[in-house]
């Protein structure tokens, strides 16, 4: 299927096709005698991980650092990465970005209680870092 009917399939548009294939989250498709980019259900299986994994917060790099297992997870049924565990496995990958998500979120929330204490005496104070 040309790139259109692949991004469709997959819920996302040719663009980010071509991004992924750019980063290297999908490999060069086939292409036909004109020259287009031709899809197979395997590459709509893989960019539908890589857009679940994206979507739970994990970034393309974090993706691409383990692009060897992206298929892994397209597999029917996908194989868990507690089934393989190990150093390259998206698992170490998963705690690392907690980790950023969390120290964010604690920059966020003492950002959140300076600011309200801003508020709270009506913007004469302005709080110490």
């Amino acid at each position: 299927m040309r790139i259109g009917d692949a991004a469709a399939a997959a819920g996302t548009t040719p663009r980010a096709l071509r991004f992924y294939e750019q980063r290297g989250l999908l490999h060069p498709p086939a292409r036909s005698g004109s020259g287009q980019r031709e899809y197979g259900p395997a590459e709509v299986a893989r960019v539908r991980v890589i857009r679940r994994l994206l979507a739970v917060g994990l970034t393309v790099d974090d993706l691409a650092s383990r692009v060897h297992r992206l298929d892994l997870l397209g597999q029917d049924p996908p194989v868990r990465c507690s089934d393989s565990p190990g150093p390259d496995t998206l698992a170490p990958v998963v705690h690392a970005r907690l980790a950023t998500l969390d120290a964010e979120i604690a920059r966020l929330t003492a950002l959140r209680a300076k600011l309200a204490h801003h508020i709270a005496t009506g913007g004469t104070e302005v709080p110490g870092d």
